[in-house]
């Protein structure tokens, strides 16, 4: 870690028509206790005011930059992690000690990366940590069901530089999941990583706005097909979201997933991460079981 009194962390954001959402983003940064050297905020073919916004901000703030970047159009996971890359690029001959990743439509308490940064300098090992993810449900944000300490969510991912390093930046994937790989390779690599639940983040863009309930569903089941998952971590992952997201929205899940097997769709992952997934999803899926048999019936 840099020698220097205060670590030094830079961000990168990737805002395809925000506008509604981006202030939250950017008055949360600007007002925290300890602030980025840098910020790169990526406009992915913006076609509103998202671009005047941050511009009208980056006069006045000497570390955010906007970053123009044009697009083929349409939403696509590939795109934005395209853009999240090339943030990254203009980054690289900067002296800093962690990296982070942000999405354009979060909030959080001006203390977050203060106190994030403490909790890495505690915990030698700690290459990935964020906050819980916190929905606003009309008018009132509560915590969003899937959080897991396991997974540091894509909206608030934030590296050790050398763990960045590690994991190989962020991989373009067809369905999604560049934040999953990333978590899932940092513990290959042997670095320790954690979602924090006292430290929350506002969401503020209901999170199926763009696809859809059921769209949603098909495409993550396709997602975790092409990064590798087994077929009862499945079934058993889309029983555990039946209460949060409804029995459809599972059962188009599971069929996003089947779909990948009947297509016999290559996957874009090394075998290596496909074993050390699985081998993950099975202590999971036993620790749950012997959980479940040693909680008392009520």
């Amino acid at each position: 870690m840099n020698s220097a009194a205060r670590p030094r962390y830079v961000l990168v954001t990737a805002a395809m028509n925000e506008e509604a959402f981006i202030e939250y983003t950017i008055r949360s940064v600007i007002g925290q206790a300890l602030p980025p050297v840098k910020w790169i905020i990526v406009s992915d073919g913006s076609t509103d005011r998202t671009d005047a916004i941050v511009a009208s901000y980056a006069r006045n703030c000497n570390y955010i930059q906007l970053m123009r970047r044009e697009r083929d159009g349409g939403r696509s996971f590939g795109s934005q992690v395209l853009a999240i890359n090339a943030g990254c690029d203009l980054l690289q001959r900067l002296d800093y000690d962690f990296i982070g990743n942000l999405d354009a439509d979060v909030s959080f308490e001006p203390d977050y990366f203060e106190v994030l940064i403490g909790r890495f300098a505690a915990w030698r090992r700690l290459g990935l940590a964020g906050g819980w993810i916190w929905e606003d449900e009309g008018g009132q944000f509560s915590p969003r069901p899937v959080n897991r300490e396991t997974s540091v969510p894509h909206a608030v991912q934030f590296f050790k530089r050398e763990c960045f390093a590690d994991v190989g930046g962020y991989v373009p994937f067809k369905y999604g999941g560049p934040d999953w790989y990333a978590c899932v390779t940092a513990r290959q690599k042997g670095w320790d990583m954690i979602a924090f639940s006292d430290l929350p983040v506002r969401h503020h863009k209901p999170t199926l706005a763009a696809e859809g309930r059921l769209g949603r569903g098909f495409r993550q089941g396709q997602m975790d097909y092409s990064l590798g998952s087994s077929l009862d971590f499945e079934a058993f992952r889309c029983l555990a979201r039946v209460r949060p997201y409804g029995v459809r929205y599972s059962l188009c899940r599971l069929a996003g997933f089947a779909s990948g097997y009947l297509r016999k769709e290559p996957r874009p992952v090394s075998r290596e991460f496909v074993r050390y997934l699985r081998r993950e999803e099975r202590l999971r899926l036993a620790d749950t079981i012997r959980h479940r048999l040693e909680s008392p019936v009520r």
